[in-house]
């Protein structure tokens, strides 16, 4: 059986200080992490799926869904720090980590990112981006990031960014987007990535990927029109209920 080249992972802690067994929680009868296995499953260029998680009950489920699981303890410190402890023993050359908290996600979006890795053998790491709105650029829980003219990151941030000086009006949003927190990797950069140590400005804004930036690398941006469907508390439970309702 030939060595999978793209290897997805997706990273399921099973505390959250503000949704208890996040993973577990039920969303139409199925589990939030079945949701994200279920969506992941319909890409055409992810040749594994590996859960990688700090508890029995996420893997057993994983399994059951046919799926490898692998354990980790529950004290690392980032996602992508989770990611690397579940694939250093793999053959792979892209690792693409994929949110456990994100029930929407299709295959077709998680292609989007690994197709540019694919022709671009530069690329060292990638993430996506939507448009965003003047409320989501006043909410901390939103990601901000603005890009240069060639496509890369130059800084992420919880804060309205670039508008510290001036009021954002509508026509003026398009310097900045919204993170869209899935992202991909040479499994080489990955493991550079990993030997580093938490930045400052990383634990300033609580944003692991300012790490990559602050060693100096490059992010490629991916942009995309799906507005990230994250969930955090019961209330989003509700609202992705609602979305997935409508679409029966």
């Amino acid at each position: 059986m030939p060595k999978p080249s793209v290897i997805g992972v997706i990273p399921a802690r099973i505390g959250s200080t503000r949704l208890a067994e996040k993973p577990l929680v039920k969303i139409l009868g199925k589990s939030l992490i079945q949701w994200v296995i279920e969506g992941a499953r319909t890409s055409r260029k992810i040749e594994k799926l590996i859960v990688a998680t700090d508890h029995q009950k996420i893997a057993e489920l994983a399994k059951s869904l046919g799926v490898e699981a692998v354990m980790t303890a529950s004290d690392i410190p980032t996602g992508s720090d989770r990611v690397w402890t579940a694939v250093k023993n793999e053959s792979a050359d892209i690792i693409l980590n994929i949110q456990g908290d994100e029930p929407l996600i299709t295959g077709e979006l998680l292609d989007s990112l690994i197709v540019p890795m694919q022709e671009d053998q530069k690329l060292s790491m990638a993430t996506l981006a939507a448009p965003i709105t003047i409320e989501e650029l006043e909410n901390k829980n939103v990601v901000k990031v603005l890009t240069s003219s060639v496509g890369d990151a130059i800084y992420f941030s919880r804060f309205p960014i670039p508008f510290s000086r001036v009021n954002a009006e509508s026509k003026s949003l398009a310097v900045v987007r919204k993170h869209i927190g899935i992202y991909i990797y040479r499994k080489s950069f990955l493991k550079k990535y990993c030997e580093q140590p938490v930045s400052e400005i990383e634990k300033a804004e609580s944003l692991e990927q300012l790490r990559a930036l602050y060693m100096g690398e490059r992010i490629h941006i991916v942009n995309t029109s799906y507005e990230g469907t994250g969930v955090d508390t019961n209330d989003d439970v509700l609202r992705i209920e609602k979305i997935l309702s409508s679409r029966k």
